[in-house]
């Protein structure tokens, strides 16, 4: 099988699979799609924590505190987005300013609830898919402070991305209601293998060109996690769009004269959106893109 009619299945699999999850979420009302972006805010609250804590090897459990006095936070102060504009940005007790990425992260991830639930249903798949989304918000923040992905998100990912698509499939044979996922577990299994791997052969290949050290092991699990949960085309074109993001942000800097050629950025600040994007519209860009190669053939 030549690329394009691997890519041509990879995209008639994924449009399938859409199709399906469409059928499903055609009759969710609005006041449970409402819940869904409660309940999204909540786990953006807790993914701050996990952002700010987890680089620093503190544990999740405990009230938050102010970074800056370090006062132990009230429950009304941890109401998602709403404590941030009701305090205007600022510690209650110290007025020291509150970073706008609190609110965002948590903004961010209820709109993924929303979204996997608007795609997915009230189904497996909805909660599969939005632990996926979730971890990939909590890496692409990591990443871009700390320069790392920590494997206790990715590779159990990873694990879990398999399960689930064995787990689906064997659901199915059985004739039990299995959840409609993106890809099968052949692709899943050949997206995770063929992710890292890919990305390994690029990082080994630069650092040899280069002497630089462009990509981590950290961005070739990550890799790996998105092919489990997008499959082989999905993976690749994941890392196509963060790289053709990447270097228009590089560019922008070199610019801005805030950075050089060699300036290092956190692929995996690319890599996690890029992901998220792919899995709502990965079947419809890869359907344009087989359009464009018809059309020029």
């Amino acid at each position: 099988m030549n690329a394009t009619a691997s890519a041509s299945a990879a995209a008639a699999s994924a449009a399938s699979a859409s199709a399906a999850s469409a059928s499903a979420a055609a009759a969710v009302p609005a006041v449970p799609l409402a819940f869904a972006f409660i309940f999204g805010l909540c786990v953006g609250s807790f993914l701050n924590v996990v952002i700010y804590r987890l680089p620093r090897a503190e544990g999740l459990g405990g009230r938050s505190r102010c970074p800056h006095c370090r006062v132990q936070l009230a429950w009304i102060d941890l109401i998602p987005v709403v404590s941030f504009l009701w305090l205007g940005g600022r510690c209650r007790r110290c007025r020291a300013r509150i970073a706008w990425r609190y609110p965002l992260v948590e903004l961010a991830t209820g709109l993924l609830a929303l979204a996997v639930v608007d795609r997915f249903g009230f189904t497996a798949a909805a909660a599969l898919y939005f632990a996926f989304s979730a971890a990939l918000v909590a890496i692409t923040f990591i990443d871009l402070d700390w320069k790392i992905i920590p494997d206790v998100i990715t590779l159990p990912g990873v694990a879990l991305g398999l399960v689930a698509v064995v787990a689906a499939q064997l659901a199915a044979r059985a004739g039990l209601d299995a959840p409609s996922l993106v890809v099968n577990p052949s692709r899943a299994l050949a997206g995770a293998v063929g992710g890292a791997a890919g990305l390994w052969v690029v990082a080994f290949a630069y650092r040899r060109m280069t002497g630089i050290e462009g990509l981590g092991f950290g961005d070739v699990k990550l890799a790996g996690l998105l092919g489990a949960f997008l499959g082989s085309a999905g993976v690749f074109l994941t890392i196509l769009l963060a790289a053709a993001a990447g270097s228009v942000v590089g560019l922008a800097l070199i610019a801005a004269g805030r950075g050089t050629s060699k300036t290092a950025l956190p692929f995996g600040t690319f890599l996690a959106p890029a992901g998220v994007l792919v899995l709502f519209h990965g079947a419809s860009l890869i359907g344009w893109y087989l359009d464009r190669l018809r059309i020029g053939g």
